[in-house]
């Protein structure tokens, strides 16, 4: 590493810079970015860009990190389909012995045909499951729905009767618990569309058992997304806790607490003490409500799983300036990665070359798409060091709800996808065409 400058904030151990050597005809060295052991320059010479790039190494330590968290308590891990679906990377977490958390029939679907045997600990959660939804899963012998509406309940139950299967039940109830989030990702409040209040659950339950085909097995809950503070996590567990032993005292077997997800990562600055000491105390924060309950814990992370291991590597196509304010336009735009234009996120945008020269000159410039919208950008007044026409940038934090919120607007083919182990790279979704946008239309 050079003595001059240090190496710029990256995504260890996924993503890192290299420095490399300056030759005869240069006046010095840079850095490069890399996924695990290759330089992503070569990824997008070889697939083009945009194009989202995994690391495999960074997605099972991030998994590691969160199952070690939980040893002391029995529990499954339900990783959240909705944050990343890829097939690769379903695979890749059912053969670590992960479950799966889904939202829809589709969802399913992915998890069944990435592993059959996955079904056995597949959580079933969404506000809207239609009939053909929970007939399928149904079938495939699902471990657990989490149902979120006294109609959702006698729909399944007619479902199950139907089947003559019996349907695993938990209900998911709203704690009415405030947590410092997006409004459009929180969802523990008693204004939102999710759960059952807590207050009604116990009626809601006795209904639930005298339903042939329904049998009650836990407790649901889930207050929001991208949170880092923990103490809400902590203080629903406890409000659940108290459910389950007036439960219990109504005659219900609750074999498990489902506490949904919803740890947050940090997209401006990585945390100073690390993903293991974070993910540490969220599980204390969930276990000690739990104490001598005797209940299987079901956990759904996914952002804090796949976010960070995932990137959009993305090339300059024009440099602009409207009256002295600096324009950056990249290939990738809204469609690819709607995060920024949606919810004003934030991610950090490094170049994938670097000087180690200190005094190598930064600007101040909006990093914008093609899109014909005002709202396609990715970031809006950032300063980061210089970048040229034709040079590369690299979007972090881009692993959850990057590709899955991915579209067709402006008739843009959705990018492609490749998942690094090392120094192997391979495709895990192909680069569309627009012959596939035109296939379905009559």
């Amino acid at each position: 590493m050079s003595s001059q400058r240090q190496s710029p904030a990256v995504r260890p151990p996924g993503f890192v810079y290299r420095e490399t050597k300056g030759g005869i005809l240069r006046r010095g060295g840079s850095f490069a970015l890399l996924c695990e052991e290759i330089p992503l320059h070569k990824l997008a010479e070889q697939y083009g860009t945009p194009l989202y790039v995994y690391s495999a190494t960074m997605i099972r330590e991030r998994y590691e990190a969160f199952d070690a968290a939980f040893r002391d308590v029995p529990h499954t891990i339900c990783y959240s389909v909705k944050a990343n679906s890829n097939l690769t990377v379903l695979r890749m977490l059912a053969r670590k012995g992960c479950g799966f958390d889904v939202v829809s029939g589709g969802e399913l679907e992915r998890v069944l045909a990435a592993d059959r045997k996955a079904a056995k600990q597949v959580v079933f959660s969404g506000v809207g499951k239609t009939r053909e939804e929970l007939t399928a899963a149904l079938k495939a012998g699902i471990m657990l729905f989490n149902v979120e509406s006294e109609s959702e309940l006698w729909a399944l139950a007619e479902c199950a009767g139907r089947l003559r299967k019996t349907a695993p039940v938990a209900l998911r109830v709203n704690p009415d618990v405030a947590a410092e989030t997006h409004p459009y990702i929180s969802t523990g409040l008693r204004k939102h569309k999710f759960g059952v209040p807590i207050h009604e659950a116990r009626a809601l339950y006795a209904k639930a058992s005298g339903a042939r085909y329904l049998k009650v097995r836990g407790v649901s809950v889930h207050i929001g997304s991208q949170i880092t503070d923990i103490a809400p996590f902590g203080e629903a567990m406890a409000r659940v806790a108290d459910l389950v032993g007036e439960l219990r005292l109504d005659g219900h077997n609750i074999d498990y607490i489902d506490a949904g997800g919803g740890l947050g990562i940090a997209y401006e600055k990585p945390s100073s003490r690390g993903f293991s000491a974070d993910v540490a105390a969220y599980a204390r924060a969930l276990a000690d409500p739990l104490r001598r309950l005797d209940v299987r814990l079901l956990l759904e992370p996914g952002r804090s799983i796949i976010g960070p291991a995932g990137i959009l590597l993305t090339s300059v196509i024009y440099r602009k300036q409207n009256d002295g304010k600096r324009f950056l336009v990249v290939d990738a735009a809204m469609n690819d990665l709607i995060r920024p234009a949606l919810y004003g996120a934030y991610h950090e945008i490094i170049p994938v070359t670097q000087s180690v020269n200190p005094a190598a000159k930064s600007e101040v410039t909006d990093i914008v798409g093609p899109v014909c919208e005002t709202g396609d950008f990715f970031a809006r007044d950032r300063e980061l060091p210089a970048v040229e026409e034709g040079e590369l940038l690299a979007i972090l934090d881009a692993g959850a709800y990057g590709m899955v919120l991915a579209s067709n607007y402006n008739t843009r083919p959705r990018p492609a996808e490749v998942l690094v182990t090392g120094k192997s790279a391979k495709i895990i979704r192909r680069r569309e065409k627009v012959s596939d946008l035109l296939r379905a239309e009559l």
